[in-house]
């Protein structure tokens, strides 16, 4: 499961820049209308960045997996692999509102896919095993589903409030969920 996510989220990330466009003139000038696109792209690459560090992390606690956590794994590549879709449209369009809510709808429900991967590889496992303890509640991923709903309604009074909240979830996230690791460490001491 997981080699095959790692396949997965490194053909969305080449589709994506494969996506960009080189320009035609040679001078800086023409690297201008590309600015949007490029800031989407990066923003994007940052997100399945996000998912592949904490798709890992996950992954480190769990001993085996069944067929509901390989659908669940699966529900979340499909909304992952729309990212270079909403990502281009998003750039090509310069952060309009409709691309942004709907860029907003890919994360939020990749942030309830995972939430769902999560919450199966809890009920498979066990409520005292390691990754039950370890997400404990789980606030900071319903934290950045709220924020993302949020961004969503926003974007149709101001895109740039939109793409700033969901900039604020790439930060909360940035730094790797580390309560996985610090729960096993702490079992192997």
């Amino acid at each position: 499961m997981e080699a095959f996510s790692d396949g997965v989220t490194a053909i969305i990330i080449t589709i994506m820049v494969l996506e960009m466009k080189v320009p035609h003139g040679i001078d800086l000038i023409s690297l201008q209308p590309l600015a949007p696109v490029f800031l989407s792209y990066v923003l994007s690459f940052v997100f399945l960045g996000i998912y592949w560090n904490n798709h890992h992390h996950l992954l480190q606690a769990v001993e085996n997996v069944n067929g509901r956590i390989l659908w669940a794994n699966l529900h979340l590549l499909f909304w992952l692999s729309l990212v270079p879709f909403v990502t281009g449209w998003m750039g090509e369009n310069n952060f309009s509102a409709l691309p942004v809510a709907l860029y907003g709808g890919v994360l939020l429900m990749a942030g309830i896919a995972y939430y769902i991967l999560t919450r199966s590889l809890i009920s498979h496992h066990g409520i005292d095993s390691i990754l039950a303890k370890a997400v404990g509640q789980d606030q900071k991923g319903i934290l950045s589903l709220v924020i993302y709903a949020v961004g969503i309604l926003l974007a149709f009074v101001h895109s740039l409030i939109a793409c700033g909240l969901y900039i604020i979830v790439a930060i909360i996230w940035l730094i790797p969920d580390l309560r996985i690791e610090r729960t096993i460490h702490r079992r192997e001491e």
